[in-house]
């Protein structure tokens, strides 16, 4: 992985921000959803820790970020979640999809 990614990387699974363990799991599972992986080797991510609340907003925003609305921030609200969670939850989804992609573009340019 080119040296500017892994910085990437190494700050989505650093133990910064309030919200290390949603960060690293929104990161896996939106990496699945978009056929890669994201892990680190001192600190593992599985989709498996993803509290199930927060499932369909990692889902909608690896697939559908632009389908997002206000109703689903609030939804999250609801549910339990601050500010903080939802935004490093949000920035992991989105960086773990877009990880994913580079990857597949990366096995692309390969063959």
């Amino acid at each position: 992985m080119r040296a500017r990614l892994q910085k990437v990387v190494d700050v989505l699974f650093g133990d910064g921000g309030q919200h290390p363990p949603l960060r690293r799991a929104a990161a896996a599972r939106a990496a699945s959803i978009a056929g890669g992986t994201v892990t680190a080797t001192d600190a593992p991510a599985t989709a498996d820790a993803l509290p199930a609340a927060l499932d369909g907003w990692v889902d909608k925003v690896a697939r559908t970020a632009w389908k997002i609305t206000d109703e689903d921030v609030a939804a999250l609200r609801a549910a339990g979640f601050d500010e903080d969670a939802i935004f490093e939850t949000t920035i992991a989804a989105a960086t773990g999809a877009a990880l994913a992609r580079y990857q597949t573009a990366m096995r692309a340019l390969k063959r």
